[in-house]
């Protein structure tokens, strides 16, 4: 159905006609490459969007990031901006179950975005440290339905320019970017563990390389 397993819920409905392949969606579109292009291009219209919006003062919580994913996708699907109501797992990775979300979202705007946003000039390593502290956890708690890894890195964007520093290069693409997936879900998934190192180096680097 898709790459996620969504046992039951509203959310687990397919768009009619796509086989299976396409979450309903407001457009009617059935094709997986035109749904993952009008989410593409609806995510560059809205990041380049909040990087006038967020300022170096701009404390993050769960209402921003909420509202980012609405205004993202909120002309896609229906249920853009709200937290899931559906289980989901992902090859030997189970995330904490819905009834769980609002909570956990609460519990990490509470503390973890209190603590490192905003984001203030600071050491290069201290910077990347906070960006993995934010983007593992909330990778954790896994809030959306769909988009959780690109309003993560989103959110690192935003943090990476409240603290002066260019935006993160991810090498997801072109060369040697399957090597990077990898090393990079290898990180998250320490982040998981509570251990950042490998992901403060992915941002150390993907930083340096924006240079």
């Amino acid at each position: 159905m898709s790459r996620y397993h969504t046992p039951r819920g509203a959310e687990v409905e397919t768009q009619p006609g796509s086989h299976g392949r396409v979450l309903r969606n407001r457009l009617g579109i059935t094709r997986k490459s035109e749904i993952d292009q009008m989410e593409y291009q609806a995510l560059v219209a809205t990041q380049n969007r909040y990087l006038l919006i967020i300022s170096e003062e701009t404390r993050f919580d769960t209402v921003l990031i909420r509202r980012m994913h609405r205004e993202w996708l909120g002309g896609i699907y229906l249920w853009a901006g709200e937290y899931r109501t559906v289980d989901m797992s992902k090859g030997d990775i189970t995330w904490p179950p819905a009834m769980r979300v609002s909570d956990n979202m609460d519990r990490f705007s509470r503390e973890t975005l209190f603590k490192f946003t905003p984001c203030r000039p600071q050491e290069l390593h201290d910077v990347c440290y906070a960006l993995a502290v934010v983007h593992a956890e909330l990778l954790l708690i896994h809030p959306f339905r769909e988009g959780n890894g690109r309003i993560a890195r989103w959110m690192a964007d935003l943090m990476a320019a409240q603290a002066g520093l260019p935006l993160p290069v991810y090498g997801f693409t072109g060369r040697g970017s399957q090597a990077v997936r990898k090393g990079y879900l290898d990180a998250v998934y320490q982040g998981y563990l509570g251990r950042f190192d490998l992901l403060t180096d992915f941002f150390a680097d993907a930083l340096r390389v924006s240079e």
